[in-house]
């Protein structure tokens, strides 16, 4: 596991001053940021190749997650629903995930408001991984891994046109939402395996949602060089394609090198 490591921090970093964690767990990857007392980041940790059902051993040998300080993890998993606000009762958090997975006897549910309390987003934790973490940290909270990337859309809104698509890209992995006259029309998470996967997936909401090829926006978030994404690729295909980074809600202190070639959203913005 530890040649897997990648560490990112300040020149000043003391682990000392690590004040609180967030955990950000991928299908394949996991980052761990800790932050000091005034929420920059002082250092973080990136596992490529990860196994969830080696957290447990994680949480006993990496030197971030020794102190008991307040820890947020982030789901990214499959198992999420998206519930109005005016539906959302809480203790039904079951039935409203039964439409995108089968549900574990033992899961443990949680949800996350986003958008004014306009709209909770559901998923869930196994009993297991929820255990170990909790052998470790006191005060924990969970939020689907999707949250930071809604609630980046949700800010930025109106700066949206009439018909828009935006896609963040996560390893094999891609959040794809589509916006209708400012408003959320659909959200989903897809396994992609080339650029052309991305392509297939903006064209099937554009079908579904009746947009217009020639007026509607595409928007991508973390086009790597490796992927072959390109502007000059998806202007092949629509008239209005572009690339972006998230504005930045995140501070780090002093020293931090080579950032910038981890490509993930939180790096920039991250649930607040």
């Amino acid at each position: 596991m530890e040649s897997n490591l990648k560490v990112f921090k300040s020149d000043r970093f003391d682990v000392e001053d690590a004040a609180s964690l967030s955990l950000f767990l991928y299908p394949d990857f996991l980052f761990i940021f800790a932050k000091d007392k005034n929420q920059s980041n002082i250092c973080i940790h990136e596992y490529m190749n990860f196994d969830w059902n080696s957290l447990e051993q994680l949480v006993i040998s990496d030197h971030l997650l020794k102190a008991d300080i307040p820890a947020t993890v982030y789901l990214h998993q499959k198992n999420f629903s998206l519930v109005p606000g005016v539906l959302y009762q809480p203790g039904e958090e079951a039935s409203y995930l039964a439409f995108a997975t089968d549900q574990q006897a033992n899961a443990s549910y949680f949800n996350t408001p986003l958008d004014s309390n306009n709209l909770q987003v559901i998923s869930a934790i196994s009993g297991k991984l929820k255990k170990s973490l909790e052998a470790r940290f006191s005060e924990l909270t969970f939020h689907h891994g999707s949250v930071s990337f809604l609630s980046y859309l949700f800010k930025e809104r109106f700066n949206l046109i009439g018909q828009e698509i935006l896609i963040s890209i996560f390893g094999n992995q891609i959040y794809a939402a589509a916006f209708s006259n400012q408003e959320l029309a659909a959200f989903n998470v897809f396994s992609i395996e080339s650029k052309e996967d991305v392509l297939k997936y903006a064209l099937i909401l554009i079908k579904q949602l009746k947009f217009d090829r020639n007026h509607v926006r595409i928007s991508l978030f973390g086009a790597s060089s490796k992927s072959g994404i390109t502007e000059n690729w998806g202007k092949e295909y629509f008239h209005h394609f572009r690339l972006l980074t998230p504005h930045t809600n995140q501070n780090f202190t002093h020293g931090f090198k080579h950032l910038k070639s981890v490509n993930l959203f939180e790096t920039n913005w991250q649930f607040d």
